[in-house]
Formats: C-alpha cells, structure tokens, sequence
C-alpha cells in the first residue's frame, strides 16, 4: 500500500491518493502515524518526523502508571507509550492533507438516536468463573504457569465469553432467564410487535459466539457447482475458521434465533449475515432488510460494521457485546444513524452483565473514545491528551473486577485524581511564578520599550513635518554629496549607489527630509535595503525603478501615524496585560480543598488496605543498595573496557624477549 502511494505521489506531484473513512483513528493515536505515512510522506520526512522514533518522540512520550502488585496488597510502576502533547501543531500538519468534517459541520439529516443500558446481574456461577479468572491470573502473573497453556488474553477472551453468557464457557450450564441475551431477545420481540405495520427492521451485533451456517453455506455453494478456486469463497471460510476456532456446540446466534422463533416471528425474518456468504447473497440480503422482507438481521462487527446500507427501516440496534475499538462501535452505530433512514427517532440498545468484565470493556472503550473525539473534532484540540490501547487486562485491573471491594476502585479513581489535582496546582504554582516574573522585569522592560518608541515616531513625524514638498514639487535628495532636486535624478542616484551596497553592513549615500540614508543588501543579495534613520529606523525595499523607489520613500514615511498607533495600542494592552497580572497573582490554587479532602481519603483507603502509598520513585531509590550489592557482586564488561591498559608483568615480558630471540 505504502509503495503505490508514494508511486502515485511520485507521478501526480503528491495529488493523487485520497482516503476517504470515518474512522481515521480508530483505537490508537499512533494511526495517525501510519496516515501521515501514507498521505504526508514528503511533508513529514521535510520535517524530520519520517520515522516512527522521531514522531513519537515530537508529540509522545511514554508514562509511568501504577498496577496492583501480584498479592494484592501494594503498586508497582509499569511504562509505557500513552500520553500525547503539541496536539494542535500534529493536527495542523495533519489537515494539511485531512479534510475532517464532524457531525455538528455537516447538520446531516439523521434520526436522533435514545440510548438504552440494559444491565443484567450475575449468576451465582457467573461469579464463581470471574472469581476462578482471578485465581488463573494470580498465577500467570507469578509465572507459575506456561504462556502456552494460559496468558492474560486467554483470561480476557474468557471474561468477555462469561460476561455475554455462561453457556459459551459451558453448554451444559443452565440458560439463566435474567441473561443480558434474554433481555435482548424480550427487546427484539417487543419492538418487532411495536413496529409490525410499518415492518421495521432491527440489528444485533455480536463479535462472540458466531454461528457455523456461513462455513456450511460456502461448503454447499461448492458442492452444488460453484468455482472450487474461488478466492471469495476460500476467504469466507477463512474468516469463519477465524471466528469460531473451537466450532462449539452453543452459539449465542442460534439461540438467539430459536428464541425469537419460538415467540411468534417467522424463522425467514431472521438472518445471520455469516449465511450471505458471497457478494450477490449480501445484495440480496441487504434489498430484503431494506423492503422489510427479513426483520431482523444478526452479525459481527467485522463482517456488517462498515459499508453496510440497509438503514431504510432500521428503527433498533443492539450492542450484545462491546468491541474493543471505539472505531468499531462507530462502525456500528453507523449503520443506523444514517441518511435515508425513515425513522426520526431510533434506539440503540448496550447489554452489560454487572461485575464482570463487561463494564471494564464499556470503560476501556470510552476511555479511548475520549482522545480520540479530543483530535477529531471541528474545534481547536487539546495540548495534550492520554491515549488507551489495551487488548488485555492487566493483572490489576482483573484483581480489583473480581475482588469486589470497592474501595479498590475508589483508591484507584482517587489515584487518577489525586494526580491530576496535583499537576494542575504544579501549573498554578508554576503560572504565580511567571506571573510574578512578568510584573517585575517583563513588563515594565516591555512598555519602557514601547514608550521611547512613542517618544520616537513623534519625533520623527516632526521632523517630517518641518521638511515637506513643496506644492507640486520636490523636497531634494542629497546622495552622496550631491543635492538633486530632480526626482528622475535622485532616482537613478539610487539606482547607481547599488554598487556601494556590498552585504549587511550599512553604507551611508545621503539624506532625505531630515532623515539619513544608508543601504544594505539583504536576503542572499536578492534585496536592497535603504533605511532611512530619524529617532527611529524606516525600511524600505528598492527596486529597479528610479521613480518608484522615491514613491516608495515617501510611503514608508507617511506610514508613521499608523506605526505609531500601533504602538500605542500594544502600550495599552500591555498596561492592561499588567494589570490582570497583578489582580491574579497571590490567588490561592482553586481547587485546593478537592485536593485536600482527596488526598486525606487517598491516605485513608491507603492505611485500610495496607498499600504503600509511597510513589515508584521512592521505592526504586529504596531498593537501589541492594540493586547495586547484586550488581557488584558481577564482573563488568565496562568497566574493564575503560580501564587503563595494564604494564605486563616480568614473567611476559620474558616470554617475549625469548619469542623474538627465537
């Protein structure tokens, strides 16, 4: 991809590749890395910023976070690549190939969209699984367990499985009526019976637990005569095989469907889009959702999240599961806030089974969701901003989901805030300082500045004053000795004191009006400088036309009322500038109280839960002795390399003599 983009670049004068997406960044800010790459390619590399390690160090830099330690009762510090800053100059460049248009730019006519969160308990076995998925990573975190045999991932995907439905861990496990699948099949039929006169449509989601039928479908399409090589088909069994590895007995899709057929809605109203196995099925497919033929239609976000046009009678979308990528759940929101839906008003359903993993999920994708819709947005971006790109839990994450204490929690947010609390009195404290800096040296250097520039203007606006041009004449040029009453004259005068001019070093050729002249050549010879010097300097750039130079002249100093009136309104604002300064310097930190009352119950939660509370730093100078006996007890390379080359000793230096007699 990147060859043929920089190959178009290349024969188009970098004008002929265009992306076109809603989703330019859709999980991690460094995407926009790989866009830049793609469409910037000579623009970054002018700025140095072609590798990866350049940018990443221009507007990222990695951050140290605290997790729980492995027996739970203190943190440890882990790094990592997560926080942004010099935002708006990385969107500045970016827009320079970007054109970023958001919803409240384009006003599109779109159905308003009513958020529902269904929210199912647990089971008792339910919790007895996320209690189990603790233990499991209380020992891959102690690595008493082979990474082959189980891993974090492995704990996540179980989480994510168990937190849809206790059946895709266990068949055999009894269908809990109070599932979030069950509230989601109670939705479906009720909107289904809501919306019967009119046939409207509805979309489940669901990236877990996907059905069989579309391998069974290929396989048949094959069997019945169909091309034996062709790549569409092998590539939907690929995928399928991708899906569902383990090819379980339980699918939540067919359950689904058993379900809703059993209440009263035909089986041929209900399609899985894994069936519509190559491009003239989804054709046929998607006509039949558009015209109300099939009213309920079940997929994965990879396979109907994006491309997919059959908003027409949408009316309902329910999210089953959460992505991991906000981008993802754009995707899929995307298919029913769209144009040529006939709905002004459409509802979209989110399931989370409380204390498992779902809400985590829900956070996590939220929590990236944020900086992305701080880049992506019609309005200024933010300096800086975190980024999220996690695909498992980390072991502290899943200790605190299934400890079930909240005071974890709460110490965690506590955490979060008690930081940020503090970083924005560092800001304060570091804003009084320049505050401060600026009322005693700043200021008063810069309107003392600006004064005698006043005081300068107004004298040579005098001095212009006393030596006018006479009616319908001209007030005489001296240059270089002579004086020239001829403007054509003094112009080619001009013109032949060029030769003087040799670099940045003024040369004096005369005097104009009470003014001084002298010339220089500036910008790598290309431009010839005169400045006429009173109080204050006036520059003007020269031409090669003897008469327009003199307009020129002239120009340049009747230009003083307005410099002048500039100066005075850059006085004004500085004294006002000063004035501000000093009703807010000595303020107090606003939010100091917040500050203190977080930072007592942080120390609190601390002292309950018997955690150190002392920050990485402080531990890792702690541990620095015993670091440091550990690392002596080893020789050092190093250390023999730097030092000096030692003399041999008499019984070498023997040996050689004897070798070179020899």
């Amino acid at each position: 991809m990147l060859l043929k983009c920089r190959y178009i670049d290349e024969i188009t004068d970098s004008r002929g590749v265009v992306f076109a997406t809603g989703t330019p960044v859709s999980n991690s800010m460094t995407e926009l890395y790989t866009m830049m790459r793609y469409l910037q390619h000579d623009a970054i590399r002018g700025k140095g910023l072609a590798h990866f390690d350049c940018w990443a160090s221009t507007f990222g830099e990695t951050q140290t976070a605290i997790e729980l330690a492995p027996e739970g009762t203190g943190y440890r510090a882990r790094t990592r690549f997560a926080k942004f800053f010099n935002l708006p100059e990385l969107m500045t460049l970016f827009k320079e190939a970007a054109d970023i248009k958001t919803s409240d730019q384009l006003n599109l006519p779109t159905p308003t969209p009513i958020y529902h969160n269904e929210v199912a308990q647990p089971t008792e076995i339910q919790k007895q699984m996320v209690q189990e998925l603790s233990e499991r990573a209380a020992r891959v975190h102690a690595q008493l367990v082979d990474p082959g045999t189980d891993n974090m991932l492995k704990i996540t995907s179980d989480g994510r499985k168990l937190g849809l439905d206790q059946r895709i861990i266990n068949p055999d496990l009894p269908d809990d009526p109070n599932s979030k699948v069950n509230m989601c099949v109670n939705n479906i039929v009720q909107i289904y019976e809501d919306g019967k006169a009119d046939k409207l449509t509805q979309l489940v989601f669901c990236d877990l637990s996907t059905p069989k039928t579309g391998a069974t479908g290929a396989k048949a399409a094959k069997t019945a005569g169909g091309n034996l090589d062709s790549p569409e088909l092998n590539a939907v069994e690929r995928l399928i095989d991708k899906e569902n590895p383990d090819e379980p007995g339980f699918t939540v899709y067919d359950d689904i469907r058993e379900k809703l057929v059993a209440r009263g809605i035909p089986r041929e109203q209900i399609a899985f889009i894994h069936e519509a196995n190559t491009e003239t099925r989804k054709k046929e497919l998607f006509a039949k959702v558009r015209s109300g033929q099939v009213r309920v239609l079940m997929g994965s976000t990879f396979k109907m999240g994006a491309g997919m046009n059959v908003q027409d009678r949408l009316v309902a979308l329910h999210d089953l599961d959460c992505p991991w990528r906000p981008g993802d759940l754009e995707q899929r929101s995307g298919r029913i806030i769209r144009q040529g839906n006939r709905n002004k008003e459409v509802h979209i359903y989110r399931y989370v089974t409380e204390s498992t993993f779902d809400a985590y999920l829900w956070q996590t994708v939220e929590n990236k969701q944020k900086f992305i819709s701080q880049i992506m947005t019609s309005k200024s971006p933010v300096r800086s901003c975190e980024d999220v790109d996690e695909t498992a839990l980390s072991y502290a994450e899943i200790k605190a989901l299934c400890a079930g204490d909240k005071r974890i929690k709460e110490k965690m947010d506590l955490d979060v805030d008690v930081a940020r609390l503090k970083l924005m009195k560092a800001s304060h404290r570091s804003q009084q300082f320049r505050l401060e800096d600026n009322l005693l040296r700043h200021f008063p250097e810069q309107i003392r500045q600006n004064e005698s520039f006043v005081e300068g203007f107004t004298a040579d606006m005098q001095t212009l004053a006393e030596h006018p041009h006479p009616v319908n004449g001209f007030a005489g040029m001296e240059v270089k000795g002579d004086l020239l009453t001829d403007k054509d004259n003094a112009g080619a005068a001009i013109l032949e004191a060029f030769k003087d001019a040799k670099g940045m070093e003024p040369v004096p050729i005369g005097s104009y009006r009470g003014f001084s002249m002298s010339l220089t050549v500036e910008d790598f010879g290309r431009d010839f400088i005169l400045t006429l010097k009173g109080r204050m300097n006036h520059r003007v750039t020269l031409g090669k036309d003897a008469r327009g130079n003199l307009t020129r002249i002239d120009n340049a100093l009747n230009a003083m009322p307005d410099r002048l009136q500039n100066v005075r309104n850059t006085l004004d604002a500085l004294t006002a500038q000063m004035e501000t300064a000093k009703a807010e310097l000595g303020k107090p930190f606003p939010q100091e109280d917040e500050l203190r009352t977080k930072s007592a119950r942080l120390a609190e939660l601390n002292a309950e839960l018997n955690i150190d509370d002392r920050t990485p730093m402080e531990q890792m100078a702690e541990d620095a002795p015993a670091v440091q006996s550990a690392k002596a007890e080893r020789p050092s390379v190093l250390a023999k390399l730097k030092a000096p080359l030692s003399q041999p000793c008499a019984e070498d230096k023997i040996k050689h003599r004897n070798k070179e007699e020899r």
